[in-house]
């Protein structure tokens, strides 16, 4: 499974069920400017944590600023 198009799936899935306007997802994108709210960023987490079978979160010292940080912070967890 790819960690990354998993996530830019549900990316764009919540910003289409949520009437988001979502921003192209580059590794460079802060998070804060992707179009995404707080209850969007929720929803992909818990989605993810469903399809992935883990929760970063758990571990984490800081939340990701970009989605490029937001997708390397999933994949080692995923190692």
């Amino acid at each position: 499974m790819q960690v990354r198009s998993t996530i830019a799936t549900l990316f764009e899935d919540v910003a289409r069920e949520q009437r988001r306007q979502l921003a192209p997802l580059t590794d460079d994108l802060k998070l804060l400017e992707s179009g995404l709210d707080s209850l969007s960023f929720a929803l992909i987490a818990a989605r993810l944590e469903d399809v992935l079978g883990y929760d970063p979160f758990d571990t984490a010292d800081a939340f990701p600023v970009t989605f490029g940080d937001f997708v390397r912070m999933y994949e080692k967890s995923a190692t």
